[in-house]
């Protein structure tokens, strides 16, 4: 059915790209041309201290849990008949983890179906970035997109959003995710936010430990600083095995999981700054926008800002509820699609690991 032109047009998202599983419901006026946030609900798979989350496991946790959180985003929206009240259904079409994508993208082509509403695939990177710019009003910014799975440098440019920068291998969030791993940090709620608070801890004692600068260009590297900060936990715990003998460590040489913590974000955050300011400068923006779900990162946020005040200019970020993968970033970037008359039919309603920000033809934007 087709929504009266006067009416607020409104869409459901499902984002499943990683371990959380969110839906969202947002409005659109069509002449106010403003937002109204109705659902954001999310559900995260946490794996036990020292492993990650395998694709099968967290697709099992999205299958779970798919119809349970649509009910409470609708419940929560206040929508009784979502046939004739929801204009589009928008989901992750990637990238992502194979499985994860498959259990979001099944659920979200079956209520499609089920309710006679068309389908709207949505480029998850994307989708971080029109949130992030609506909920913060930053007008054309340069984007430093920074997740579990993403690490990219990005501006808007002739209807794409251009890459100007990107991790050569591993990604930031991943980085970090792993050396909690090596640390055996809780999961719950994020590695990268337990490893933060052990950071500040570390920046109390301000024991800088060395860790490779691997800036390269535009680009970046983190496999080898990961490699790097697994040899100093190592070394750690030698050092611990030596006081449990009652053998001597002298205070300069010792360190502790607060120091590695401090150490790495500190090494990887000054880089990320780095390739930021460049992208700035060649494009002539002051202004940076941070989006993904390392972009919480209360000491990314401050040296990223110190950077921007330096240049006369300002940084941007959201809390946790928009910055980290949520339902409601996909039926933004969607219902922004659809709003240009772009539609996925069932037929090519796929989903792949593989879908870079810059394929994505960005109608709606001057």
């Amino acid at each position: 059915m087709t929504k009266p032109n006067n009416q607020p047009l409104i869409a459901i998202g499902f984002e499943g790209s990683a371990n959380k599983l969110g839906v969202g419901i947002i409005s659109h006026d069509p002449f106010t041309k403003k937002s109204s946030i109705l659902a954001n609900v999310r559900d995260t798979f946490v794996s036990p201290p020292g492993t990650g989350f395998l694709p099968k496991d967290t697709a099992r946790h999205h299958r779970a849990h798919f119809t349970r959180l649509a009910r409470k985003a609708l419940s929560d929206a206040g929508i009784t008949d979502p046939s004739t009240q929801i204009s589009c259904v928008c989901y992750t079409r990637g990238p992502g983890m194979g499985a994860p994508l498959q259990s979001a993208a099944v659920g979200a082509r079956t209520i499609s179906l089920l309710w006679g509403l068309p389908l709207v695939g949505v480029n998850h990177c994307v989708g971080h970035i029109e949130m992030g710019r609506e909920i913060t009003g930053a007008d054309n910014p340069v984007v430093l997109y920074v997740s579990g799975g993403n690490t990219q440098v990005i501006a808007y440019a002739e209807r794409r959003y251009r890459i100007f920068g990107e991790t050569l291998d591993i990604a930031v969030g991943n980085c970090l995710d792993r050396f909690a791993r090596t640390l055996e940090i809780s999961n719950d709620p994020a590695p990268g936010y337990n490893i933060e608070l052990l950071a500040r801890k570390g920046a109390i004692r301000g024991k800088l430990l060395y860790l490779p600068y691997a800036v390269k260009g535009m680009d970046c590297s983190f496999s080898g600083i990961l490699s790097a900060a697994d040899l100093l936990a190592a070394q750690m715990r030698e050092q611990e095995a030596k006081i449990a003998r009652g053998e001597e460590v002298s205070e300069e040489e010792r360190f502790t999981p607060e120091d590695l913590c401090f150490s790495l974000q500190e090494t990887v955050y000054a880089m990320l700054v780095e390739i930021t300011e460049r992208a700035m400068a060649h494009v002539g923006s002051n202004q940076v926008l941070v989006v993904g779900g390392v972009g919480c990162n209360e000491r990314l946020q401050e040296m990223m800002g110190q950077m921007a005040k330096e240049r006369g200019g300002s940084v941007y970020a959201t809390d946790e509820r928009f910055c980290i993968d949520n339902g409601i970033m996909i039926a933004h970037a969607g219902l922004l699609a659809y709003e240009t008359g772009f539609r996925t039919p069932l037929e090519d309603s796929t989903c792949t690991q593989r879908f870079r920000t810059d394929e994505v033809y960005v109608k709606w934007r001057d």
